[in-house]
């Protein structure tokens, strides 16, 4: 059970750790390896994994909730994977999860491309949750199987009974993945055609396009001639390698300097009369 007292679940990592090449960043930057969360570790874990997030829990801290078996979210809870706002993707099995989650949510006659655009947005644009509620209708939380509590006092506890009550139902650790659909070039086509059109309209900056792009590639699966089955393992593989790529980039290190000095974005397009919102201006 992942829970806490304090006033906040998680802010997420330590971005200052980054730009210097020694926390979540680069553990060898020659060799294209990263120190990177082991959420995804927790598939070893021979009993349920549960989550009690509240108040802030972003990045990191999200992505240990997209990895539990049970999620008991306190109403007053704000998620969202925020990584593209300091320059990188998700890269502690988030992005791995929401294309595993858009394969499962897909329905016979669904327009996949519409809803794979919804799902790699809410990344993009680094879209946070307002209340726990809200967290389903971003994906971070799943309906029918996490849930969400009003009362802060009563979280633990309750999240503490639905643990156990699925040990005692029997619970058995998952199996990795190895069934999860992704689009492969159809997929691609819109993230690259969107990001360019970004661009070229001033909107996004040329490193945002970027970033759009190695996050599109790993939703997709990679540059995959047609809809494929993959394994959770090999889109963990695409993300650690754009997470690292994108660790490297000099841009990334000097957006995050400007963040943890300034608190502002150096490489964020700006024109006449933008209210600057942070990630969540970019728009595809």
């Amino acid at each position: 059970m992942v829970y806490n007292d304090g006033a906040n679940f998680s802010a997420g990592a330590n971005v200052g750790m980054t730009s210097d090449g020694r926390g979540a960043g680069v553990r060898r930057p020659g060799d294209g390896r990263a120190h990177l969360p082991e959420h995804h570790d927790a598939h070893a874990l021979q009993h349920p994994r549960g989550g009690g997030p509240h108040q802030l829990c972003l990045g990191g801290g999200t992505e240990l909730c997209l990895h539990a078996d049970k999620v008991v979210a306190h109403a007053e809870t704000y998620m969202g994977l925020v990584e593209f706002g300091v320059g990188v993707i998700p890269g502690g099995g988030g992005t791995k999860e929401f294309a595993l989650r858009l394969a499962d949510e897909l329905k016979e006659g669904d327009i996949r491309i519409n809803a794979m655009r919804e799902r790699f947005l809410t990344i993009g644009q680094a879209k946070v949750a307002t209340s726990g509620h809200e967290a389903f209708a971003l994906g971070y939380l799943r309906k029918g199987q996490d849930e969400v509590i009003v009362s802060r006092a009563h979280q633990l506890a309750y999240a503490k009974q639905c643990a156990l009550d699925l040990w005692n139902k029997g619970y058995t650790k998952p199996a990795p993945r190895k069934d999860i659909k992704v689009l492969g070039q159809e997929g691609l086509g819109i993230v690259y055609v969107g990001a360019n059109s970004m661009l070229s309209g001033n909107y996004i900056s040329q490193h945002d396009a970027l970033i759009s792009e190695k996050l599109g590639y790993v939703m997709c699966g990679g540059d995959l001639s047609e809809a494929t089955e993959v394994s959770e393992q090999y889109l963990l593989d695409l993300e650690r390698k754009a997470f690292v790529e994108l660790c490297m980039q000099r841009k990334t290190l000097e957006r995050l300097q400007s963040i943890i000095t300034s608190g502002k974005d150096i490489h964020r397009p700006r024109w006449k009369g933008q209210v600057d919102k942070g990630p969540e201006a970019i728009r595809m």
